[in-house]
């Protein structure tokens, strides 16, 4: 069963972060900065640039492209057969950088196989990189400079944790996934001094000796792996808060598609013991999409104060 169809109190436990709730406030706060560049005669643009025919993508795109419309932003999707070479992404990329209708550029990821991402990456202009993947953000975002641009994904956790009330000053909290996506940049962002951060923060990977030992220890586990499941109540302490990256698909043929979609924590042996936990779906993945249409408004109004 999914847990968006239970309550917290039916799950019991004390909260069950409603990240959809959370992303429409941060979309209102978004609306509201783009009112008042449109009354400088601005309207932010984000460019997404998809290659090849992955469904997945296609459908992470299309959503980016509706929230652009619904919050009055100018959307450039821009769909590349999957032939498309290096130089031609690059050559785009370039032109995207100095287009000034466009102040957030986005490579979907993962590109087809001949693709360097690395290189398109280095490619985007810092100013224009709202998924916050390039050397110059990835920098900043260590050095604590308040102009870094911060992947989405590990900026609305943050976000989901302090919306819920959750004190990270002084907590110990165990990262579980390595990626530059989320594990390393979520580190950086809860050791950063200031609210939503003061963190002591662990990281631990497929390395980890007895991973459940160490996420034990924990207040605030943050799961980022994606394996179905992989958590499970061995891993977490009672009173914890989880929150939950992960979105895989496992069969289920009760459902009309086939599949039902579960985190990297294993939802029904884990909520009751949890002080707060994220659901899947409902629970970090609206804040991703929230985050980078937020990203992409402090661009236009940097590119264009």
């Amino acid at each position: 069963m999914q847990c968006p169809l239970k309550t917290a109190k039916e799950y019991k436990i004390m909260k069950l972060i409603d990240g959809k709730a959370v992303a429409a406030e941060v979309e209102l706060e978004t609306r509201a900065r783009i009112e008042a560049l449109k009354a400088r005669g601005i309207t932010p643009g984000l460019a997404v640039v998809l290659i090849g025919e992955n469904p997945a993508s296609q459908a992470y795109v299309r959503n980016k492209d509706r929230t652009c419309a619904a919050l009055g932003m100018h959307s450039r999707k821009i769909e590349l057969p999957s032939s498309t070479t290096q130089e031609e992404l690059l050559d785009l990329v370039t032109k995207l950088n100095v287009d000034p209708e466009i102040h957030g550029i986005l490579v979907q990821s993962p590109p087809p196989k001949h693709i360097d991402e690395h290189a398109v990456t280095l490619t985007i202009d810092p100013r224009k990189d709202v998924d916050g993947f390039h050397p110059v953000n990835v920098a900043k975002l260590a050095m604590e400079d308040p102009t870094a641009f911060v992947p989405c994904t590990p900026l609305g956790c943050q976000r989901l944790l302090i919306a819920a009330g959750i004190e990270t000053s002084g907590a110990e909290v165990v990262v579980v996934g390595r990626s530059l996506i989320v594990g390393k940049p979520m580190a950086l962002l809860l050791m950063a001094k200031g609210k939503g951060g003061d963190a002591t923060v662990t990281i631990a990977h497929s390395r980890t000796k007895d991973l459940a030992a160490v996420t034990r220890r924990a207040d605030i586990v943050i799961a980022a792996i994606g394996r179905p499941k992989a958590l499970g109540a061995e891993h977490i302490k009672d009173g914890a808060v989880v929150i939950d990256v992960g979105i895989n698909r496992v069969e289920d043929s009760t459902t009309k598609t086939g599949y039902r979609l579960v985190g990297d924590v294993d939802f029904d042996a884990v909520a009751s013991k949890c002080k707060a936990i994220t659901p899947v779906p409902g629970g970090v993945g609206p804040m991703t999409i929230a985050m980078l249409m937020a990203n992409t408004v402090t661009a236009c109004e940097r590119l264009t104060a």
